[in-house]
């Protein structure tokens, strides 16, 4: 009986927190784009209904989560969790050092990048060196040297992109390496911290990253255009709104209590395991670091929660940290874009016609760019 309540709480747990939102990708790997293109005004985005709805359902699912948390069958939820995922917790850290590892591969198999799919370079020991950061993650003794690396390829990337667009990777990057270096370390005081800085490092990069779908919706019409399917019969401009509230949500819900943040891993993961049929390898690859993180968390059989936990175990202060959270990490979009690029976006020569897309052949949409991909229209 204990079982299939376990179950049952469970499931309907999984269900209310994994919102109906299909596969995301991330859209600079498959569309077209300009970095320094005005964003799209926040108060638009505040006078979205869609947008308000999204946030609503979250609350909804988060508050009644927590009561469950709370409640006798909290601690079975946790249990069942256990169970499913005990095999990784006992070997966590052999887990995360294999996937790290195992990602750093694959990109230096594929060539070309920096760290992800759109960090592209045509210098061929950039690809060597993501081997050595590998090679370096299976002996504790260097892994600090592959955190070193990871940190390094970050700094390398600014050569050749934008600041702007590299803060997309700086959180997760960050996150990792400081894993590599506290793993290892003989002062448990701060080894303890090493998953929550990991856990952090992806909560942070997934809010920020989900701040493109309010600022450039634009950027997501190709996808849209060519997947149709991927809104699951959801007008555009409904769903690209909502699926931003569900990434940014289920970002914050990391930082959350320990069940929030487990079952906003397990939804996650399993939006962006959707997202390879329709995407392939370069999804899997570009969003393997970030899968096998979510596992860790998922796996997570903490029962702390270190920072701030007296206001975390509010339910007001659900909804205030998520007005709290956007508050922040939008002023820091909308604030930096317009510092780095200035109100008008790009300055230079005047053009005649203004996109946020650049051309490319296989999307002809935008004003043709001397430059490439994601440059400003020279003429």
């Amino acid at each position: 009986m204990i079982r299939r309540r376990t179950s049952f709480w469970l499931a309907g747990l999984v269900f209310t927190l994994t919102t109906p939102f299909p596969a995301e990708a991330h859209v600079k790997w498959f569309a077209p784009y300009i970095v320094g293109a005005p964003p799209q005004p926040i108060s638009t985005v505040l006078a979205d209904t869609w947008f308000w709805t999204g946030i609503v359902f979250t609350v909804v699912s988060f508050i009644s989560t927590r009561l469950v948390e709370t409640s006798p069958f909290g601690a079975r939820v946790h249990r069942g969790l256990d169970r499913l995922t005990g095999l990784i917790w006992r070997r966590l850290d052999d887990y995360i050092r294999v996937t790290v590892g195992a990602f750093f591969v694959a990109i230096f198999s594929v060539g070309g990048v920096y760290l992800t799919p759109d960090l592209k370079t045509p210098a061929e020991w950039v690809s060597w060196l993501q081997l050595v950061i590998a090679a370096c993650i299976f002996s504790r003794k260097t892994m600090p040297l592959a955190g070193v690396g990871i940190l390094a390829l970050w700094f390398l990337a600014v050569r050749d992109y934008d600041l702007f667009h590299l803060f997309d990777y700086l959180a997760l990057g960050a996150g990792v390496a400081a894993y590599l270096i506290l793993e290892p370390s003989k002062n448990e005081t701060w080894r303890s911290h090493r998953y929550e800085v990991l856990r952090w490092g992806l909560a942070i990069a997934l809010m920020w990253s989900s701040l493109e779908k309010f600022a450039y919706p634009d950027w997501f019409y190709p996808l849209v255009a060519e997947k149709p399917f991927l809104t699951f019969g959801m007008p555009r401009d409904v769903f690209i709104p909502m699926a931003g509230v569900a990434e940014f949500t289920m970002g914050f819900g990391l930082l959350r209590t320990p069940l929030i943040r487990r079952l906003s891993a397990i939804a996650l993961i399993i939006i962006f395991m959707a997202a390879v049929w329709p995407f392939g390898r370069i999804d899997l690859i570009g969003h393997g670091l970030i899968m096998a993180i979510l596992v860790a968390v998922a796996c997570d059989q903490c029962r702390v929660t270190r920072f701030l936990p007296s206001l975390k175990v509010h339910l007001p202060a659900i909804p205030g940290g998520i007005a709290g959270a956007f508050v922040i990490f939008a002023t820091a979009y909308w604030g930096l874009h317009l510092a780095f690029y200035g109100a008008e976006g790009f300055t230079g020569p005047a053009t005649t016609e203004r996109a946020t897309h650049s051309h490319n052949a296989e999307q002809p949409h935008g004003p043709i760019s001397d430059s490439g991909n994601g440059a400003p229209p020279t003429k």
